[in-house]
Order: C-alpha cells, then structure tokens, then sequence
C-alpha cells in the first residue's frame, strides 16, 4: 500500500471541545434531550415501526404548517433541498417565475428557478427592506407568472414579512402558484399554510422546529401537486422527484434508503411542538426575542432592520462604531462559550431566537456575552442595566 494509515486517528469526542459553545446563530440550534435521543437509533426504514412514524411526523407537520392537505414530504437534504424540491418539480423550461427577494436566501430560490430554465423576474428591495404589497401587484401586471417565490423570514438581512396573507391573495387572483420559504420561521411566528392560500411551504429541522440539520420538510397544496403531476417531461433529480418521493411518504414503498435516525428526531421535534402547541411556542418566541431586543438595546446597540418588519427569529444587529465584529464574536466564544453569527456582507452581526434558544438561560448568557465582549473593546456598554432589562422584560424580576 502506497498510502500509508493517517497519524492522528484520534476519535470524534476527543476533537471537539470538553465545553462546547451555546449556539446562538442562525442555526443549527440547540438540541431538546429528547431530540438529541431520538438521533441516536436506528430501524429499518421500510418496517412496520418506520411507517408508523412516518404517517406521525405527516400529522404533526400538518399542524405545524396548519394545512390539511396530503401531500407532505420529508427530505433527507437540507431547506436548500425542499427549496429545490420545490422549484424543479413545479417550474422548468417555458415557465415565468416571480422572485420576491429581499437576501440571500429569497435570491437562491430565484437562482433555482433560473438554473431549470425558467424565465425569472426578480422584485428586488433595498437590503433590510421589506416586498411590499404594492410591488407585487405592479410586478404581476407586467405579464402571466406560473410561480411566486419568496421567504418569510430573510434570516440574512433580518427582514420579516408579515404581509403574506394579502400577498398571496394578489397571487392567486393572478392565477400563479405560491412557494414560501419558512425555514426560519414555523413554529416561531404564525404561518397558516390553507387559511393563506399558501400551495407550498418549505423548511428545515435546524431552526424553529429544534431538530438536527440535514432533514427537511415540504407541503404541497392540492392545486400545487395538480402541477407536479401534470409536468410534462421527466424529473431530472431522482432524489428531488416528488411523485417518487411520494411513493415512501405516501405508500411505504422504496425510493432511496431514508435517513433513519433524522426522521426520528424531526418526530420528536415536532411531537415537543404539538405538545407545548403553536400557540404557547409562538409567544414563547415573541416573549423571548422582544425581551432581547430591549436588552441588545439597553447595551447601546442599534438593531439593523427596522421595527415593523424585523424579524425575531434571527436578529440583525449593526456593528457599532469602533467594535471588530470578528473579534467580538471570538471574545464571546473564547470567553462565555456563546457563539453568535456573522454576516453576509452586511456590516452586522446576528443572533438566533428559535427553538431551545429562546430559553431565560440562554438569554441571559448571551446578553452578558455580548455586553462583556463590547466592554473589552471599549464600548461603553452597561451590562448590568441590560441584564436587568432583560430579566424585567421575561418577568424573572417579580
């Protein structure tokens, strides 16, 4: 042999850190014990329990989407995976798409769309601004469009929509489809996928479902799945395929081997959610993050997107003068074992509010990180005023 055995072959345990950092990002987000257990097993994908969780999981993903329809899908990929799901089974060559972008994310749907060979007009905003519905309604009097695409929380400009409703009236009065991108958001903020007219919705297990990365979920509405079966070429992703897909989330039958031990956690993620209910988990995460708000805000720093569309599921907060974002970031982690976001190009650094993240604990270890690392360069930030203010605004003071 010519290559010889690699020196180090230390274990997995012994390479990551004895104190691991309290994940305050964008995601993935901190495990329940619940979750993390359920990760660890594994059955055979084609048995008798295997199905039974299966049709659990389409049922508890109903109520978290508030949508009756039957066609929910799990996908062993990432959101990017049910985005792209999505976008190739519903659209392709000869098809108009209408991106609403606002970031990063609501631009890689407008990019898939593009890359199977749809024609796409883009609706573009000042970073940090919202789509309004003005917009929509001038952008589809410019022709017919068989999609509209956008996301309800631009987790990289910090940007909430919560004019989907009459977005998505405008849409259908147009006669298009319309896909929501609500990786960040289900289960932090309302979403009712059939009370909105919603015909798709995307997202991951990271984020405000607290499940583990790399198994995502998909609703399609019945007049969407109209569509995916009366496409008229053949699907180039095996795997990305919905109606083969639908033949294991549908009918038990083979189409690759699932993800095991991922669908598991996403049915204990969302067995947690039907068990605390969307309406508790919503103000949970309403509470949590306008409580931290107040606080980034009682520090002296200034949140980047305005307030009435600010997302509080991943809050964008501008970098103040004088501060070095990646040194305050380091100063966090190396210190307080806390570790928030950077950016994507924007001057700001972010921090999460979903799931296990909105917990007073977490909080409270990130307000004082966050002050402590502005402190050690030079920023003239009151730690303890801010903390009270947080303690005040989650009723830990009473």
């Amino acid at each position: 042999m010519s290559i010889p055995v690699p020196a180090d072959l230390r274990t997995v345990h012994a390479r990551l850190p004895d104190n691991p950092l309290l994940m305050m990002g964008a995601g993935p987000t901190p495990l329940p014990h619940a979750v993390a257990e359920a990760n660890s097993h594994i059955i055979n994908h084609l048995g008798p329990s295997m199905n039974a969780v299966i049709e659990a999981v389409q049922d508890m993903a109903r109520y978290a989407f508030q949508t009756r329809a039957e066609h929910v899908l799990g996908i062993s990929g990432p959101a990017s995976s049910a985005m792209e799901m999505a976008i190739a089974n519903l659209v392709g060559s000869g098809s108009r798409v209408l991106s609403l972008v606002t970031g990063t994310f609501s631009g890689r749907l407008a990019d898939m769309a593009e890359g199977v060979g749809a024609e796409v007009v883009r609706v573009t905003t000042r970073l940090g601004d919202a789509v309004t519905v003005q917009e929509v309604q001038d952008a589809l009097a410019q022709g017919d469009f068989d999609l509209v695409t956008m996301v309800q929380g631009e987790t990289s400009t910090g940007v909430y929509h919560a004019r989907i409703p009459a977005i998505t009236q405008l849409v259908r009065a147009h006669g298009a489809l319309m896909l929501v991108d609500a990786v960040c958001t289900l289960t932090t903020v309302p979403l009712e996928m059939d009370a909105w007219g919603v015909d798709v919705v995307v997202t991951g297990g990271q984020k405000g479902l607290a499940s583990i990365p790399g198994v995502s979920l998909i609703a399609f509405s019945d007049r969407a799945w109209q569509t995916v079966e009366a496409r008229p070429r053949p699907m180039p992703h095996w795997c990305l395929d919905a109606q083969r897909a639908w033949k294991f989330w549908g009918h038990h039958s083979y189409h690759y081997t699932a993800p095991v031990p991922g669908i598991l956690a996403i049915h204990e993620a969302l067995r947690l959610i039907c068990e605390e209910t969307l309406e508790a988990r919503i103000a949970r995460h309403q509470r949590c993050t306008g409580a931290l708000q107040a606080a980034i805000e009682a520090l002296g720093v200034s949140l980047y997107t305005p307030k009435p569309h600010r997302l509080g599921s991943v809050l964008a907060i501008q970098r103040p003068d004088g501060i070095d974002a990646l040194a305050l970031r380091r100063h966090m982690e190396d210190h307080h074992r806390v570790e928030i976001a950077g950016a994507f190009g924007l001057d700001i650094v972010r921090i999460g509010q979903m799931g296990e993240q909105c917990r007073p604990r977490a909080l409270v270890r990130t307000v004082r990180a966050l002050g402590e690392a502005l402190v050690a360069q030079g920023h003239s930030a009151d730690v303890a005023a801010a903390l009270g203010v947080l303690e005040a605004s989650l009723g830990l003071d009473e």
